[in-house]
């Protein structure tokens, strides 16, 4: 006996009663916590920015100092290193202060690299219109104003502080490098302080506005925090630039 089997019934499709399992999305990956995390980097830029504004401020009202005299200058430099003194050794303070500013900078750095290769991975495709003249301006000033920052740095601590490219050398008193270092002669020594200082207040300008911003002070004040920061760059600009100018004119001889 032949069994038929019907066309229709056997091309239908067949239905299956189990159910499949719901796809479960990825799990995302830990970004190392708020330190991983964009804003908890951009915290980090502002409060190690903040610390930096104050040693500049500090550093340049002590470089004013010259303006006194060479004995009120080399006080200065003295009391420095004998704060809380004899509590604590001699330079304590001062070698504290010193770790605290380097740890500042190297965060800083870190910070700002971070983001901005974040901010590279998230834009792979570079867009198809240029950026504006003050975007560039401004990706300009903080990208190579913070290496000419650097560079600048390391020639300070190596003329002043340690006195290795300094004619007076290390044995030598504050004073007498400090004005050693801006005689006419070395005109290009003056030269290299002008521009990186310079670049110091362009970078300090958009550091603080950036900053405001970050803390959520900016709503609705724009333009006094742009006054703002603008004005407290320039008046740490002068204040670092007076003494090497005022020595290279002939001022301390």
């Amino acid at each position: 006996m032949t069994a038929t089997i019907e066309r229709g019934a056997a091309t239908a499709p067949v239905t299956s009663r189990q159910k499949s399992a719901p796809v479960k999305a990825p799990t995302p990956k830990r970004t190392g916590g708020f330190l991983g995390s964009s804003n908890g980097k951009k915290v980090v830029m502002a409060v190690t920015g903040a610390i930096m504004v104050g040693f500049l401020a500090l550093h340049m009202l002590g470089n004013l100092k010259i303006f006194f005299g060479n004995e009120s200058f080399n006080e200065y430099a003295h009391w420095l290193r004998t704060l809380l003194e004899p509590f604590v050794p001699y330079r304590t303070v001062l070698t504290v202060l010193e770790a605290i500013l380097v740890a500042s900078v190297v965060l800083h750095m870190w910070a700002a690299i971070s983001l901005a290769r974040r901010a590279g991975r998230a834009r792979p495709v570079k867009y198809v219109a240029k950026k504006s003249q003050a975007q560039g301006y401004t990706t300009h000033i903080m990208r190579w104003g913070g290496v000419t920052i650097a560079l600048y740095l390391v020639w300070h601590l190596l003329d002043l502080t340690f006195g290795v490219v300094n004619p007076k050398g290390f044995d030598s008193s504050p004073a007498d490098r400090m004005i050693a270092g801006f005689q006419p002669e070395r005109w290009w020594v003056t030269l290299i302080y002008v521009i990186a200082l310079i670049m110091v207040g362009l970078h300090l300008r958009h550091g603080l506005w950036s900053g405001f911003q970050t803390l959520g002070w900016a709503k609705g004040r724009q333009k006094l925090l742009k006054l703002i920061a603008g004005g407290v760059s320039a008046v740490l600009v002068l204040g670092f630039l007076a003494p090497p100018i005022a020595i290279m004119i002939g001022f301390g001889k």
